[in-house]
């Protein structure tokens, strides 16, 4: 209002009001941070602009994440395998199923009167011979020192229950039998005899006293007396033969018989007889009988399937390993040395056994790819 006129004057005001600028769209822009990034770079100190944008192929980038991803994905599967024991056992498990951690010793059932085989001195007390040499061989590899490993004298018709005897004549139970026990389907078929694979393979022959007749088969002896060991395959090949059978518990009482005239022979595996005749070479004739039946030695370890996966191990080794030189060891100081003294009458030397160790089937047992458990 003018306070000198009165009047009301109205003054015009005029309100502008700013409209926003549009956005741009996204992709505009992505495209102008990507300009300036470029224009930042591109200054005098980079050379070479070509190499800051690479494409999918020329970065390392991707491929690094990839393998990492197939590194982690294996380390898991591996993991999952160790923690849940798919397939078949390891080591450890079999170790822990047998209870070998939980023997202080180990009791092995071996014969005692078997040169180049088994045999204990009784002057010394020392075991010497093939069986106690693979004996110490599958004791090693399960953990036990040689002075850990108890022999103990058993009898043929004892092996099956696996029950030998100490010095007093006292029973003890063992956990493996290795006493020149072929493996037979009939005792497999027993409720505790569990055999691993074959250690050695020998056929049977026959021996009588320097002088005798040719012997070119068991047949001769029709109507002849022949001794054999009980509860073994070449008593029963003898008594197939129709000889007048008589059987012992323990080959040297064989021997004995044959030395009084009262048996005309002696048949039972070579390997066993070898040990005779090359200790005794004047007193007795060894005879080839060329059978074709092959008696396969194994260890016997009663109704411990877990023990007997362990000791096919250290056999797949020997068979396996070049540089497992044991089992040949074995052959070439205990058998070998007797072949060259079983010379028969004829000239002709009689086979105590093959020369090496039987084929071996690798055992299935779980390992990592950077283990070796066996060959």
């Amino acid at each position: 209002m003018d306070d000198e006129s009165g009047e009301v004057r109205v003054r015009k005001v005029v309100v502008h009001r700013r409209v926003p600028a549009q956005r741009r769209p996204r992709r505009a822009r992505t495209q102008r941070a990507l300009t300036g990034l470029r224009r930042s770079f591109a200054q005098p100190g980079f050379a070479r602009t070509d190499l800051l944008t690479r494409t999918w192929g020329g970065s390392l980038a991707p491929w690094r994440l990839v393998a990492v991803g197939v590194i982690i994905v294996m380390m898991l599967a591996f993991a999952w395998v160790r923690l849940f024991h798919i397939g078949p056992p390891s080591v450890e498990d079999l170790r822990r199923a047998a209870g070998v951690d939980e023997w202080q010793t180990l009791p092995i059932a071996v014969k005692d009167d078997q040169p180049g085989i088994a045999e204990r001195d009784p002057e010394t007390g020392k075991w010497a011979g093939f069986d106690i040499d693979i004996a110490y061989m599958i004791a090693e590899d399960l953990g036990f020192r040689r002075d850990e490993v108890l022999f103990y004298g058993i009898e043929s018709e004892d092996r099956a229950r696996m029950e030998a005897t100490d010095l007093e004549g006292k029973p003890v139970p063992v956990k493996m039998v290795i006493a020149s026990y072929s493996i037979t389907p009939e005792r497999e078929r027993e409720p505790n005899v569990m055999f691993t694979q074959s250690y050695l393979h020998t056929e049977q022959s026959v021996i009588t006293l320097k002088g005798s007749d040719k012997v070119a088969s068991l047949e001769e002896f029709r109507d002849k007396t022949v001794c054999s060991l009980s509860s073994s395959t070449s008593a029963q090949a003898a008594a197939d033969s129709r000889a007048k059978l008589r059987q012992r518990n323990r080959v040297s009482e064989c021997f004995r018989l044959l030395d009084d005239k009262k048996v005309d022979a002696v048949s039972t595996d070579a390997a066993i007889l070898g040990g005779y005749k090359a200790r005794f070479p004047d007193k007795y004739d060894h005879w080839d009988l060329g059978l074709d039946k092959t008696e396969a030695w194994g260890v016997s370890v009663g109704a411990n399937a877990a023990l007997r996966d362990l000791v096919n191990i250290t056999l797949y080794r020997s068979f396996k390993d070049p540089k497992d030189s044991r089992w040949e060891e074995a052959y070439k100081s205990k058998i070998l040395p007797e072949t060259v003294l079983n010379e028969a009458a004829d000239g002709q030397l009689v086979p105590l056994s093959r020369p090496g160790q039987p084929v071996t089937a690798r055992p299935r047992v779980r390992e990592l790819p950077w283990e070796e458990v066996v060959p």
